[in-house]
């Protein structure tokens, strides 16, 4: 077998799964544009949103949530290609108009919330018009696992975060004074020794909360239980798991403060914080779900 022949079938194999991806009367040109259509939309909010929300303690976790979400839908890219495609889809259709309103009001207005947003519309809305109800259902966790990249509307965190905070700050604070800290509190505001520290949004906000909820669903995706009440108990769980993360989080920091003084806990300290808060939710999931394991005794799926 001469070289050109050794080639042929790897690039048959390629252009099969290409052309398993397009749906009825769609060619590989028209496929270009599209893709080259939605680099030109959301290429420039990917920018905007590494300028502005991307590099903040609240909003950190954007970049991860988008790359795990690309890695999802490419690890179910040959079972999307193997799917039949539609001959026609009208929600689709209709879909990639709602998202296409939505991506033009937030981009005019300037509100992330709807740009960002309207790309998981626009990807279920493809998804739908490529392969239909079936492919959709196929690749639905990556487009719902989008959602927690998206930039909460800032009225919503204000009222939620200010009550989560007090809360945080009440239970750290007695917590501490249990164990014998001179740790008095006002509002947010902690006072331990001679030092005064402002509980901020990143420390017991919601985002972080939403952060950690995103972190609980990825791991359920990827241990694949089939049990549907194990599923739905741990992702209520999350949210005290939360909760509870984010109380250790703000005591590490206070007694960091205490001990090394305002510059350690406002340095290195604050950002290893932030890596506690991660461990410790996680090895709450993981116990957590080792008691589920207990009551809900079932096989993961293959």
């Amino acid at each position: 077998m001469n070289s050109s022949e050794a080639k042929k079938p790897a690039g048959v194999k390629a252009n099969g799964f290409i052309q398993g991806l397009l749906p009825v009367g769609f060619d590989r040109l028209g496929l270009g544009l599209l893709f080259l259509a939605f680099l030109a939309m959301y290429v420039p909010t990917y920018f905007k949103l590494g300028a502005t929300i991307w590099p903040t303690d609240e909003q950190g976790h954007g970049p991860i949530i988008l790359a795990v979400s690309l890695w999802l839908l490419y690890e179910k890219r040959h079972e999307l290609a193997a799917l039949p495609a539609p001959a026609f889809s009208l929600m689709g259709w209709g879909l990639l108009g709602f998202s296409c309103i939505l991506y033009a009001i937030g981009h005019s207005q300037d509100l992330l919330f709807f740009e960002a947003g309207s790309k998981i519309v626009l990807l279920t809305a493809l998804a739908l018009i490529f392969k239909g109800v079936p492919g959709l259902k196929l690749i639905w966790f990556p487009l719902f696992f989008l959602l927690f990249m998206v930039p909460l509307p800032e009225n919503l965190v204000a009222a939620v975060t200010a009550p989560l905070k007090t809360a945080v700050s009440y239970v750290a604070s007695g917590l501490l004074y249990q164990l014998g800290y001179p740790i008095g509190r006002s509002g947010v505001t902690l006072t331990v020794g001679q030092y005064q520290l402002l509980v901020a949004d990143a420390c017991a906000g919601l985002n972080s909360m939403f952060t950690l909820e995103a972190l609980g669903l990825l791991y359920m995706n990827l241990m694949k239980y089939k049990s549907f009440a194990r599923n739905i108990s741990l992702a209520i769980l999350i949210i005290p798991i939360s909760f509870c993360a984010n109380i250790i989080r703000v005591m590490v920091l206070v007694l960091v403060t205490y001990y090394f003084g305002d510059e350690a806990g406002q340095g290195f300290a604050h950002g290893f914080a932030g890596m506690v808060l991660f461990l410790v939710a996680l090895t709450l999931i993981l116990s957590v779900d080792g008691l589920l394991g207990l009551v809900f005794k079932e096989k993961k799926l293959p």
